[in-house]
Formats: C-alpha cells, sequence, structure tokens
C-alpha cells in the first residue's frame, strides 16, 4: 500500500450522460487506482439525473468488482472537503444557450463557423462558463485547496485561464482534441496510434501536429503524412488539407474547431451547427440519435452531440430499468455502458499518486518556462505533459510557426480581456474583446448583439455594468 492509503475523486457535473459514464467507468475499470482506498464523489445540481449515475455507478463498480466507495451530493460544499481531485464537467442548459450562441450573432451578420470556442458567441459562452468554475474553484480554495483541478468545461483555455488569474487552484484542462488528432493520423498512416509519437501545441480547440514521429527509431513521419495529405478524407470539405497546404501543419481534423479562429473558414465549410443539428432550429421535430442524418467533426453519418447525448440517456435507462445489458453497444461508435474513454483525468492521478514519471499526450496549462517559446508565458497552452509525483510539467515544444502564433496571441488577448470582464463586470471590456475578434466587423452590429446576449442569458451570465 502506498504512503499515501485513502483517495477522494469528486465528479462535478457527474449526471451528464457522457461525462458521467464515461469518468466513472474510467475509475472502475483503473486497476492501478486498487492501491488506493478510492472515494467517488458524484455531484450534480440535477438531481434525477445524479440518481440515474450513482445506479449507473454501483452497477460500473459491481460489474468491475472494484473495491471503491460511491457517494452522490447536489451541493459540492459537502463533497469537497478532503478532496484529492475535483473532475469538472459543467454547463447550463447547454443545447439551449449554445444555440443561442450561434444563432443570434448570425442574425447580427457574424459568419461563425461553430460559436463555442472562439468568435462572438464564444465570448458568452466563456463568460457562463466562468460564472460556473470560478465559484468552484473558489470553494476549492477554501474547502480542499491543494486538490488538482482536472476541468473539461468548455472553452477550456478560458477557464483554465480564469482558474489561473481569479483563484490559487492548481489547474490542468483536458480535451479529447489532441486524441482525435492522434486517432486520425494513425488512420491515415495505416498505424495503431501507440506506435506515434505526437507533439502538440497551440491553444485549446487551435492545436498543431508540430511533430509526428515514429516512437520506436524517431523517424519523423510528415513525409508519410504529406503522401496521404490529399488521399485520406481528414473531412469532408478537406479543410483539413488546406490547413496543412498552408501552414505546413496537421491541425485538430474537425472544421468547427480550428475554423473558429479564420474569418475566411465560414466560405469553405459553411456554419457547421446547421449541419449538427444544435438546438431545436436544425433538427426534424422528429429526429433521433439513431436516424444519422447529421455529421460530427466533417465526418459522414455521425449523429449530432445533442442527439447522441439524448441517445446515451436511453441507454442507461433501459440498462437501468433491466431492458437491456448492461455491454449492449451504441450504434454510433460500436461501445457499450462499460467502456472506458481515452481521457486523460484517471491517467494522470495515477500518474502523481504512483509517480509514474509518464508523458501525457496534451493538457492545457499555464505556458510556465515558456512551454509554447513564442506565446506569452501566463497563456494557457495546449501540450504535451509530464506528469510524475511533482506535479504536472508542460513539455517544451519550441516556437509555433509565426503565421500560427500570430493567431493564438490574439486570441490570448481576447481571452484576457473576457477574463477581466468577468472580474471588473466590466461591459466595456467584453465590448474591446468583441471588437478585436477577428469574425466581427462592424461596431454597431456588435454593441446591439451584445446587448440583445446580455438580455436573452442574463440569467446565466454574470452582471456586467
Amino acid at each position: 500500500m502506498n504512503k499515501k492509503s485513502k483517495l477522494k475523486i469528486v465528479l462535478i457535473g457527474a449526471g451528464s450522460a457522457g461525462f458521467g459514464q464515461g469518468t466513472i467507468a474510467d475509475i472502475m475499470a483503473e486497476k492501478a487506482l486498487r492501491n488506493f482506498q478510492v472515494t467517488a464523489v458524484l455531484v450534480d445540481v440535477d438531481e434525477a439525473a445524479l440518481r440515474r449515475m450513482h445506479r449507473l455507478a454501483e452497477k460500473l463498480k459491481e460489474y468491475y468488482k472494484a473495491p471503491f466507495a460511491v457517494e452522490s451530493t447536489p451541493d459540492r460544499r459537502t463533497a469537497l472537503p478532503g478532496a484529492d481531485y475535483v473532475i469538472t464537467s459543467v454547463a447550463t442548459r447547454r443545447w439551449d444557450y449554445w444555440q443561442k450562441d450561434f444563432y443570434i450573432p448570425a442574425a447580427y451578420g457574424f459568419r461563425q463557423t461553430y460559436g463555442e470556442g472562439a468568435g462572438p458567441g464564444a465570448a458568452f459562452h466563456t463568460l457562463r462558463s466562468l460564472n460556473l468554475m470560478v465559484p468552484i474553484a473558489k470553494d476549492m480554495e477554501e474547502l480542499c485547496p491543494e486538490a488538482l483541478l482536472i476541468n473539461f468545461s468548455n472553452p477550456e483555455s478560458r477557464v483554465c485561464l480564469a482558474v489561473s488569474k481569479l483563484t490559487r487552484i492548481n489547474a490542468v484542462g483536458l480535451c479529447h482534441g489532441p486524441i482525435h488528432t492522434l486517432t486520425r493520423i494513425s488512420e491515415a498512416l495505416g498505424r495503431s496510434a501507440e506506435e506515434i509519437e505526437l507533439t502538440v501545441g497551440g491553444i485549446n480547440h487551435f492545436h498543431w501536429a508540430l511533430e509526428v514521429r515514429e516512437k520506436s527509431s524517431g523517424r519523423d513521419l510528415y513525409p508519410d503524412i504529406d503522401r496521404v495529405i490529399d488521399s485520406y478524407e481528414w473531412d469532408i470539405k478537406g479543410f483539413t488539407a488546406l490547413m496543412y497546404h498552408l501552414f505546413g501543419k496537421i491541425t485538430y481534423p474537425a472544421p468547427s474547431h480550428p475554423g473558429e479562429y479564420f474569418p475566411f473558414a465560414h466560405e469553405l465549410v459553411g456554419p457547421k451547427a446547421l449541419e449538427w443539428g444544435i438546438g431545436r432550429v436544425s433538427q426534424r421535430l422528429s429526429s433521433t440519435g439513431s436516424d444519422l442524418e447529421y455529421v460530427l467533426e466533417g465526418r459522414r453519418n455521425m449523429p449530432s452531440y445533442e442527439l447522441w447525448s439524448m441517445d446515451l440517456v436511453k441507454r442507461i435507462d433501459d440498462f437501468l430499468a433491466g431492458k437491456i445489458p448492461i455491454t449492449t453497444p451504441d450504434v454510433f461508435f460500436k461501445t457499450d455502458l462499460t467502456h472506458p474513454t481515452m481521457e486523460l483525468a484517471i491517467p494522470i492521478i495515477c500518474d502523481i499518486e504512483l509517480d509514474r514519471k509518464r508523458r501525457e499526450l496534451a493538457g492545457n496549462v499555464v505556458n510556465h518556462g515558456l512551454a509554447v517559446a513564442n506565446l506569452p508565458e501566463d497563456a494557457v497552452v495546449e501540450v504535451p505533459l509530464e506528469v510524475g509525483a511533482s506535479g504536472i510539467q508542460p513539455v517544451q515544444v519550441g516556437p509555433l510557426p509565426e503565421a500560427l502564433a500570430g493567431v493564438c496571441a490574439l486570441q490570448i488577448s481576447i481571452m484576457k480581456l473576457l477574463v477581466e470582464a468577468y472580474r471588473q463586470k466590466s461591459k466595456a471590456l467584453l465590448l474591446q474583446a468583441l471588437m478585436i475578434d477577428p469574425i466581427v466587423d462592424s461596431y454597431r452590429r456588435a454593441r446591439e448583439m451584445m446587448e440583445t446576449m446580455l438580455k436573452v442569458e442574463a440569467d446565466v451570465l454574470p452582471e456586467l455594468h
């Protein structure tokens, strides 16, 4: 038994059918955690969703014969004392507000591809998320100040920047994006992902594959990528290949995300939210997740996020009602409710507790020591991590190509303005952040759009003056 025999992991937002189910499965399946007396505490303000996930957690515990305790509470302040790790994935009425983030700026003439991580809609997504996440981090300062915050809440870079600037909590932000990039590169090259060492650098949803090497030999695999760049379907619109030809590197192969950072992306890939069925406006009323009517991440025959989430909730309910076995796979990804994810939260916990001194694919951390050499040291960057008992250290990846560093630097300034707008409750700083966004091309329309958004999202935004 390790010196630390007990481990308390708090999951905030655990009622989410995707985040909750996946993270609980990761905990229960991880044999390295059996070195500890683990207590997993599930937290969600949606008490019906919390009850569903607690029941599923007990079933997953039974399936894996995991000797762990499971608790649940709707009150995070009850859960936080004594926590070693706090894993968060939180949002308020995600689909309803995402719909507003996309359609209202579009109504004012701003040509967003997605409205989640960059562009004018993302400014309001940021403020909503900070209004949830900063109070959580402040509670951690009071109740478990030494705990590591592992955040999945978007917009990832902006949330982690606010935590770093407004609290004393140590945090890392995780995203499946680099995993997706590695998976697609391995598919394109006809290799297993385990054979490839990927080094990404940039900011969340705008990372770039700075190096792609064969692990066994260290051989540069970019010449191989060059040979398949135009024959492999990275995405339907060819956006990933275009970015490669333009900038010389592979980016996150999902046009929605890197496309948010370029005004020209809209003319190439269009408004992705319309294709993916975000919100009632873009769904047939009879649509279900199994219809396969939409595309996800620019790939054919994939469901929208919302419809997939609805389908996952139904599968959990059907299992708990005894209608299907726990091992019933879904129709899209062929995974079942017991299936661990590829996310890095639980591996990072094991790296720290067991001092594995392991390199993990990527995380969002403060740019200490200029891990990305030509971005500000107080920015939050997405880079590989070295993780052991001493904590999480960003891997030094060198500079980004100048054009990409310039795009990132502008976005970092927008992030800082939004964090300050939240801290100072300043409408003036919010407007500044909007006006330097490359998607925004009109002062008058931006100001009118801002006032409309502040009105329609008033119940979930900080009160700005």
